[in-house]
């Protein structure tokens, strides 16, 4: 019963990675805004890019793990991989972003990655 919710958390949170960097390469601005802080019009919409293609790439590595090389592998890349979320956090938090996203978004998303660390371990 715990592999089943295990692996299902993983997907779901490394699909939503992948969704979230294609977000960001396909329409940066607003994908910004969602962030928590917005970008400015004239800004480089380099470093939106980054951030997509970050995110993306950490979305296909964690499926790649989860489908390639276990449970195990998959949980210390959650592990790892939610200091991303952590770090979100409190960039929002720096640049006035609202505490809303920062904690109802970034942190939750923290949060969720280190349960699925956790349930992964477990299995």
């Amino acid at each position: 019963m715990l592999t089943p919710i295990a692996y299902g958390l993983a997907v779901v949170l490394t699909l939503f990675c992948v969704f979230i960097g294609l977000r960001f390469l396909t329409a940066p601005v607003a994908s910004a805004a969602g962030y928590g802080v917005p970008a400015k019009p004239d800004g480089d919409a380099a470093y939106l890019e980054i951030k997509g293609l970050r995110d993306l790439t950490f979305g296909v590595l964690g499926l790649a793990l989860i489908a390639f090389a276990g449970a195990h592998a998959a949980g210390w890349y959650m592990l790892v991989v939610a200091i991303a979320p952590l770090g979100d956090t409190l960039i929002v938090l720096r640049h006035g972003g609202p505490k809303a996203t920062a904690f109802g978004v970034h942190f939750a998303t923290a949060v969720a990655v280190l349960v699925s660390a956790a349930l992964l371990f477990a299995v």
